[in-house]
């Protein structure tokens, strides 16, 4: 007598539903609407990509993402390419900025502000004299034989460039703070 079982190979999916194994993932989608999961999407894109890889991601309908990222876009959260095919959109650094310039106004007095960007300018300047030039962009990072010195350099030049970004970013905070939150004095 054979006792065995059969199994329906059917009833098993190889790959489980993304929300079963991502419980952030379901409560985002539980928790946000469709234009707040397109929003959250769009920022953490850094490149062109079409609107239905982006509503895949958003977990919502290719026309739904599509409605969305145009108004983003028409707000200058978004930078479209609507003459592509499919329209494809990416995050706008600008408006990152401009938002990350305008918390550091509020959070910061102008003197410190100020403060801040002096010290920044030193640090900067320490950089350009190490390398010879004040443009990190031309330091080859590869010059060195050894790898812990090229990860040395590679890390000093990333530092350097996230200061510049920071004197920028410090520089239109003072400026908002300086003009009751406007870049420009009214």
């Amino acid at each position: 007598m054979d006792d065995r079982v059969e199994i329906d190979m059917a009833e098993f999916d190889p790959v489980p539903d993304s929300e079963e194994t991502d419980p952030g993932r379901r409560h985002w989608r539980e928790t946000t609407d469709t234009f707040g999961r397109v929003y959250d999407t769009v920022l953490g894109i850094t490149e062109l990509t079409s609107y239905t890889e982006i509503a895949n991601v958003a977990d919502c309908s290719p026309n739904a993402a599509k409605k969305h990222l145009d108004r983003l876009a028409e707000m200058g959260i978004a930078r479209a390419d609507r003459e592509s095919r499919p329209a494809r959109y990416e995050r706008n650094d600008s408006y990152l900025e401009w938002q990350e310039a305008s918390r550091i106004a509020d959070e910061l007095s102008v003197e410190e502000i100020i403060d801040r960007v002096q010290r920044l300018e030193v640090r900067r300047e320490e950089f350009e004299e190490r390398f010879e030039t004040s443009d990190p962009s031309s330091v080859s990072v590869f010059e060195q034989e050894d790898h812990d010195a090229i990860h040395e350099r590679m890390a000093a030049v990333s530092e350097w460039q996230a200061i510049g970004r920071d004197i920028r970013l410090y520089e239109l905070a003072r400026q908002m703070a300086e003009n009751d939150g406007h870049i420009l004095p009214a």
